[in-house]
């Protein structure tokens, strides 16, 4: 199993962290299969950097195997979609794009990405339409809406299987709307599609 990531994928978003629009083609990064949280065990904040950021998405499931795959078939591909939490280590990425070094690290780390509770895509609105949002303890700190994207599902899904042959169980992360912020120690984020909540996540 693997993790492919889409940077920037949500205008508001990179306004946030003074980043211009990449419109043409979806930038995209990956986390090894370490990188996902299991057990439900909470997210232990790392001591080699200084602020960790919290970065809603929607998450799909890939459910066949596939190469080349035309937007207009990429549909196909996917059946379950939840919420994921991209975990960034923010200062530290600052540091290296400032310096045009690989960020990776920042990333990929173990542990740096939080994956909900799956739900079939047909007991959702379509893909484009689907509202989500991050509590934490209760208050709404991020909301999103996935017509906002920059780049749809689908054309995610076409663009990276030009590279990358998706297998069944890959997760894609589509991207984050604006509203990140910082965790600490403690906190209990609890993220929701639509209505339904799908994650819960605890931060120590």
């Amino acid at each position: 199993m693997k993790i492919l990531a889409v940077g920037m994928n949500y205008a508001e978003h990179n306004k946030e962290l003074n980043n211009s629009l990449l419109l043409q083609n979806p930038v995209i990064f990956s986390k090894p299969e370490s990188a996902v949280i299991r057990e439900n065990k909470p997210f232990f904040v790392p001591d080699w950097a200084q602020r960790f950021d919290y970065e809603t998405e929607l998450v799909v499931r890939i459910n066949r195997l596939g190469k080349n795959i035309p937007e207009r078939f990429a549909y196909r591909y996917y059946d379950e979609v939840t919420l994921g939490i991209d975990f960034t280590a923010r200062d530290l990425q600052s540091e290296l794009r400032s310096k045009g070094l690989p960020w990776e690290i920042c990333k990929a780390f173990d542990g740096s990405a939080a994956v909900g509770e799956f739900i079939s895509k047909t007991e959702l609105p379509a893909i484009q339409n689907i509202h989500f949002h991050m509590d934490i303890e209760g208050q709404t700190v991020q909301t999103g809406w996935t017509g906002d994207m920059i780049h749809s599902v689908d054309k995610i899904i076409s663009y990276v299987s030009q590279f990358f042959t998706l297998k069944t169980g890959d997760l894609i992360f589509t991207g984050t709307p604006a509203g990140v912020g910082p965790v600490s120690e403690g906190m209990h984020l609890t993220g929701y599609i639509e209505d339904r909540k799908v994650l819960e996540q605890r931060i120590k």
